[in-house]
């Protein structure tokens, strides 16, 4: 009769959408701690589990209800977490009550942390069902992964998922003090358990405590290394299992620090043939770390672990096999072109296994065998890998052309391999398109397996293929792998269209009507964000197809595309509940805008467009403000201050996106794209102001300078009230806000002289003071120093009757070359050539003592190929180098001895009339 009760009080709890209603049965949380309390003394913990699972509910929903009486609750909650004669279903319940409590953020940021000793009280707790494992024979067995997670108990699953959610929820300034005090006494007990569970627990938290661990992380990587020679080999994996862990998520730091300390050791966990679930999980790590690495650092390894890996395949139980068939093409894709010199030694073993893996228990072996095949194709390039191909390309086509089995793992290898292939042979692969697209179409158009529940007539099975989402009084149980493979079969044919441009057009419509739909496939993300880039790349292979005069290519084809495509665009961007996705689908209208031609977009498309953006304005800004009200919230600590940093981050992709998406209209449309812009404008301005974060505003900047250079009405109109917001940025201490403002400077100057005049000495100080700045060469600013060195060159050439040139040629000259802004770069040097070829003496100065300068910054920039200076105008700069160099002697030849060798191939090339490759 009471958990009836308590039935109706919490139904009734989470059905108020008044807080202040809800408040008022607040005084009912004692009662429930009660009735809880009864149930556990009469032993009737089935009952008590269906309080606990009330309490999640009003925790999660309203954990603010919880907070007068949050002592009492976090107490009866823990004693029931740590409380070894319960059931484990009930202590996890209670855990679960806490983790949500922990998860609070946007509801009620920081009230956990307030508690004292809450979080080491809750990590010790959540540290202590990590010991729920047992050492079971079966999980030594080495010919199979089935067992893997044999002797894993329950308390030990839920310790992993509480671990990772609590890391996430609090952040590692609350966390990594309560694990360094733990987690080092536990690696030295006598106990394997313990010394198991300090290691799955770094696996567990890496991921949430990402910047405190990144700080630590010689010690970490350390604790790892001690474990990897631990006597016990379930300490062994779960090492190789928290190296793993820690190389994703903190790498690529972890690798570049310590990765000479760990691949020797994982080479050496390798060689422990008495125990191949370790040996394989020793070879997964060496993918988690090959992913997060250069190839630079690799190389020094390659011959060892190569080497071991070959042992593996050829000595190695199946799992182990498995394993380092994928750590062989990570470490081919890691290493690239040097994997050239392994190509002999690995090809016909990789294609010994494809041949003779043949039985139902090698399926996996197979599949893995071609990924490997693929990703190895890819490093070595077409030239070394085109006499194999088509053997492969024969092996793939053997494969389809057989039925496989619905658990067959190798029909989801092949899609991706071929895309991987493609991209091997380039148009090389066009042969074999007809092979691979049937298949890989079929698995886009798959519907997903889905069925909806009664949860009160029906009880679901327990499996890990189906996710369930909660619908109203419902529940949809939706088959995941469908969808995965789905997903995949998306992503690959995004790349033939990428790789094969004009040679993918056969497909062109076929798959534009198939991807279209799936802007609004909500089932699975990844499907949505692969039709969204598929949409500019079917574009642009229509218009080189048209270019290249393919039959049935043309512009009016392309148009009827983009028409085609365009409204539901717009359309998904205005539903898409996910902000990056958002942000995806905002950088592909952004590319087909670029994409367009003049009048391939009419008004009313353009005006949808715009309509979009507005939205997404409107809604970023209504976020905003919902955030700043947690920063009012009485529980905002230091914590929750990083989390909203990190929300904020995000936020300002979504800005970026738009901002791009403007500048692509405003080029392509000028001024008829500016009556669009300005009704956006009361959304774009108040990210100007100074309160708000510097990367906003360095995005409305950009917006700025996109409508000053591409807009003649929009520079007219707005330049003169814009140049105070502009030389007040070309101050701010963020380089990439001063970057922006200093372009639009530049862009004022030299494209609207005649109302920039007035502002041309304010400029002219701002400049100077960007160029003249102790560390203005600097990692962080030379591209701001790169802009404010084009802004000078846009000064002395209209602004020299108002400005002393000879004191901006000498400031200008001094700062040559510029190397990290290559677009400017570009820019200044065609402006240097020029003015040299008309033999301008107010660039060369007086008695020409400015010509040492130029010739050495000639010759640095053409030593950089095509990087710094567009191909004609580099070959007039190496005339110019001819006719001058002379009377500077010996300064070309000394610029030229400090090159490399490239460079001074490529600057060779260009003083003989050759433009580099």
């Amino acid at each position: 009769m009471q958990v009836a009760a308590l039935h109706a009080c919490c139904n009734f709890i989470n059905s108020l959408d008044d807080a202040h209603e809800r408040d008022l049965f607040q005084p009912m949380i004692v009662p429930m701690l009660t009735a809880l309390g009864r149930c556990l003394s009469a032993s009737d913990e089935s009952n008590a589990q269906d309080v606990l699972e009330l309490l999640i509910e009003v925790a999660e929903s309203y954990p603010k209800f919880m907070r007068k009486n949050l002592q009492e609750v976090v107490s009866a909650m823990m004693q029931i977490t740590t409380a070894a004669q319960l059931e484990s279903p009930t202590r996890s319940l209670a855990a679960e009550c806490l983790v949500t409590l922990c998860e609070a953020r946007d509801k009620a940021p920081g009230m956990v942390r307030r508690l004292p000793n809450f979080v080491p009280t809750l990590f010790d707790a959540l540290m202590n069902f990590l010991l729920d494992v047992d050492d079971v024979p079966d999980w030594h067995r080495g010919d199979t992964d089935a067992y893997e997670d044999d002797g894993a108990n329950e308390l030990f699953d839920a310790g992993q998922e509480f671990l990772d959610r609590i890391a996430i929820a609090l952040g590692g300034k609350a966390l990594v003090p309560a694990a360094g005090t733990l987690l080092p006494v536990w690696l030295s007990d006598a106990d394997w358990h313990k010394r198991h569970a300090a290691l799955i627990c770094l696996a567990q938290i890496a991921e949430g405590c990402e910047k405190m661990m990144q700080e630590q992380v010689e010690p970490l990587v350390q604790m790892c290394l001690t474990g990897l020679s631990d006597t016990h080999p379930k300490v062994r994996w779960a090492s190789c299992q928290a190296l793993g862990q820690m190389c994703t998520d903190l790498g690529p730091e972890l690798q570049q620090r310590c990765g000479n300390a760990v691949l020797p050791a994982l080479l050496a966990a390798m060689d422990d043939f008495n125990n191949p679930r370790v040996q394989a999980h020793a070879a997964a790590t060496v993918v988690n770390f090959s992913e997060g690495c250069e190839s630079d650092l690799m190389a020094p390894h390659l011959d060892a672990l190569i080497a071991k890996l070959l042992t593996l395949l050829q000595q190695g139980k199946k799992i182990v096999q498995e394993g380092a068939l994928t750590a062989l093409a990570s470490v081919a894709d890691c290493s690239q072109e040097q994997f050239v010199r392994y190509y002999d030694a690995v090809m016909p073993l990789l294609s010994q296994i494809l041949n003779n893996a043949q039985n139902k228990e090698h399926r996996l072996l197979r599949a893995k065998a071609l990924e490997c095949v693929s990703l190895v194709g890819m490093a070595v390039g077409r030239d070394r890998f085109r006499s194999d191909a088509q053997a492969v390309m024969a092996f793939m086509q053997q494969l389809a052309a057989n039925p496989m089995e619905s658990d067959d793992p190798t029909q989801s290898y092949m899609l991706q391999a071929g895309a991987r292939l493609c991209k091997a042979l380039g148009l090389e692969f066009l042969p074999y398109l007809p092979v691979v697209m049937p298949p890989l179409l079929a698995a886009a158009r798959v519907e997903p397996e889905m069925k909806v529940h009664d949860p009160d007539v029906v009880e679901f099975e327990d499996d890990d293929d189906v996710e369930h989402i909660q619908l109203g009084d419902k529940v949809l149980a939706i088959r995941t792998s469908s969808l995965e493979e789905k997903a995949t079969a998306c992503n690959m044919i995004v790349c033939y269209v990428d790789e094969l441009r004009e040679g993918f057009f056969p497909y062109v419509k076929e798959v534009t009507d198939l991807m279209v739909p799936l802007l609004k496939f909500y089932f699975h993300e990844e499907v949505r964000r692969a039709a969204v880039s598929a949409l500019p790349n079917l574009v642009r292979a229509a218009q080189s197809a048209a270019e290249k005069d393919v039959p049935g290519a043309s512009k009016e084809f392309t148009v009827q595309m983009i028409s085609f495509m365009w409204e539901p665009l717009i359309a998904a961007i205005k539903k898409e509940p996910e902000p990056d996705i958002t942000a995806a689908m905002l950088d592909s209208l952004a590319e087909i805008v670029d994409l367009a031609e003049p009048g391939q977009l009419s008004g009313p498309q353009v005006q949808a467009a715009f309509g979009a953006l507005q939205n997404i304005l409107t809604a970023a800004e209504g976020r905003r403000t919902q955030r700043n009200k947690r920063v009012a919230a009485e529980d905002f600590d230091e914590e929750e201050e990083e989390a909203l940093a990190a929300e904020n981050e995000a936020e300002e992709e979504l800005y970026d996106q738009v901002g791009s998406c403007l500048g692509n209209f405003l080029k392509v449309f000028g001024d008829a794209a500016l009556p669009y812009v300005e009704g956006l404008m009361p959304s774009i301005a108040p990210l100007l102001d100074k309160s708000r974060p510097d990367e906003e505003r360095r995005i409305a900047l950009c917006i700025i300078d996109d409508m000053l250079e591409h807009s003649p009405a929009g520079r007219t109109k707005y330049l003169g009230q814009l140049m105070p917001v502009l030389l007040d940025a070309c101050g701010s201490c963020h380089s990439d806000l001063r970057q922006c403002a200093v372009y639009g400077v530049g862009v004022g100057a030299s494209l609207a002289p005649e109302v920039f005049k007035q502002h041309a000495p304010a400029a002219l100080a701002a400049v100077t003071a960007i160029i003249t700045a102790p560390d203005a060469k600097g990692d962080d600013n030379e591209m701001a120093t790169d802009n404010a060195l084009s802004a000078l060159a846009a000064l002395i050439e209209h602004h020299s009757d108002v400005c002393a040139a000879d004191g901006m040629v000498e400031l200008l000259v001094s700062g040559l070359p510029l190397k990290c802004d290559a677009v400017e770069a570009q820019k200044v040097n065609e402006w240097l050539v020029k003015r040299l070829e008309a033999q301008d003496q107010r660039l060369l100065g007086p008695s020409n003592k400015h010509l040492p300068k130029l010739v050495a910054s000639f010759v640095e920039t053409l030593g950089r190929a095509t990087d710094l200076v567009e191909e004609g105008v580099g070959l007039r700069m190496a005339g110019l180098l001819n006719a001058l160099g002379s009377s500077v002697p010996g300064t070309l030849e000394a610029a030229f001895t400090i090159m490399k060798d490239k460079q001074k191939a490529n600057f060779q090339s260009y003083m003989s009339g050759q433009v580099p490759k």
